[in-house]
């Protein structure tokens, strides 16, 4: 069975959990950028975890359905409607062959998640369906989705009979958004002045920011001596520090190594709520120690 975009989104991409095992070679790990929501779309459709799903950021547009499927909406509030119909978000739906599914301007967070029972038939590249925008690999044709395309959902989905009751609690997006971090790998290039500046002040983000990364406008971090290091491993979260000490917060498309100094890593579990965060929301970061992070993400991810 297949789905035609007819009006696309400005950023929609297929992605699933990740492309791991290739940063060694240059190859990021692309993936979904909200984690949590893209957990709940799957299981509300009753895939299994890795099943790859679309990815819509501020603007879904309309797809048409060319046979019967069944969908499920999660992530940023969008006005989800099928055949000018209202529809709920957080639960399963059955779609027919004809049906129009469209989804409006975000009116909370900034990345919605659309999964589809039997996942998304796209090929597998390097163990992952996650598009890689800047390889121009991995999911539709190594890009975002435009007007015309037409995908293929996997055809071994279960039926709306099995997944009707389920249903996922919503998830609230406010701002300030209040991260979590732990001490990065260079925090002693920063000053004291500079490190209170980062602790106490709040940022916004910038409308430069994207998938590779969160580019935060506000007061600059005051450093030692310069920010500049030999390059080196780039993690999910990873917060360089510039030349100019405005911090930018690296992402799922983030590059592999890089060469500005680490104030901070955002904990994991804090992700999904800061990439729900859109330009012009502002930030503030929270220190904790890695004893009290990993306490935390044991007892969230239970509840997850």
């Amino acid at each position: 069975m297949s789905v035609k975009v007819v009006i696309p989104g400005p950023l929609t991409t297929v992605q699933d959990a990740g492309r791991y095992g290739y940063m060694n070679s240059g190859i990021g790990t692309s993936g979904v950028m909200d984690e949590v929501s893209y957990k709940k779309a799957n299981y509300l459709v009753g895939n299994e975890n890795g099943e790859a799903v679309l990815e819509i950021t501020l603007f879904g547009g309309t797809m048409e359905f060319t046979e019967d499927a069944v969908i499920a909406v999660t992530g940023a509030t969008m006005d989800v409607k099928i055949n000018e119909e209202p529809t709920e978000m957080y639960r399963a739906y059955q779609v027919k062959a004809g049906d129009i599914l469209s989804l409006g301007m975000v009116t909370a967070g900034c990345r919605t998640y659309v999964a589809f029972a039997g996942g998304i038939d796209v090929p597998v590249v390097l163990g992952s369906r996650s598009t890689n925008l800047k390889c121009k690999m991995g999911g539709y044709e190594g890009r975002a989705l435009a007007a015309g395309d037409i995908f293929e959902i996997g055809k071994n989905g279960r039926s709306y009979e099995a997944l009707k009751d389920r249903m996922a609690k919503p998830d609230v997006y406010t701002s300030p958004i209040t991260v979590r971090v732990i001490e990065g790998p260079q925090e002693e290039y920063f000053t004291e002045a500079g490190k209170k500046t980062f602790y106490n002040e709040t940022y916004t983000i910038s409308d430069q920011s994207d998938r590779m990364g969160y580019r935060m406008e506000g007061a600059p971090i005051e450093s030692v001596n310069g920010t500049d290091i030999i390059s080196d491993g780039i993690a999910l979260g990873s917060i360089q520090v510039p030349t100019n000490g405005k911090p930018i917060i690296l992402l799922a498309d983030r590059q592999t190594t890089g060469g500005y100094a680490k104030i901070a890593t955002v904990c994991s579990f804090d992700i999904p709520k800061l990439v729900q965060g859109k330009p012009g929301d502002q930030v503030r970061f929270q220190k904790i120690s890695l004893d009290e992070a990993a306490k935390i993400w044991k007892t969230e991810s239970g509840e997850r």
